[in-house]
């Protein structure tokens, strides 16, 4: 299973749990909502999960958004504009006023 190795030892043995936690559903050992409370998600999400483990097995269960830049992250050179900005031309302002 290539790229689970970035994955931490808490995220792995947190997407155990929850494998652990959807079988014991898929058993009717648990109601989906049961299993729901035991993750300490919302039944919607409990849905969702179950659908993508029956797609896409044990893999399906990691967060997808681990090792994805941010969308929100600034380009350094605009990071450094604006922090030259602030050092040379309105080092008299401070940070609420210069922003």
């Amino acid at each position: 299973m290539e790229g689970m190795f970035s994955y931490t030892q808490a995220a792995m043995e947190r997407t155990m749990k929850v494998q652990e936690v959807i079988l014991r559903a898929m058993a009717k050992k648990i109601t989906w909502w049961q299993a729901a409370e035991i993750i300490g998600i919302s039944d919607r999400q409990m849905r969702r999960w179950h659908e993508r483990y029956e797609e896409f097995g044990f893999r399906g269960l990691f967060d997808r958004r681990r090792g994805k830049p941010s969308p929100k992250k600034v380009p350094l050179a605009v990071v450094e504009k604006v922090l030259g900005l602030y050092r040379e031309k309105y080092f008299d302002l401070n940070v609420r006023h210069f922003h």
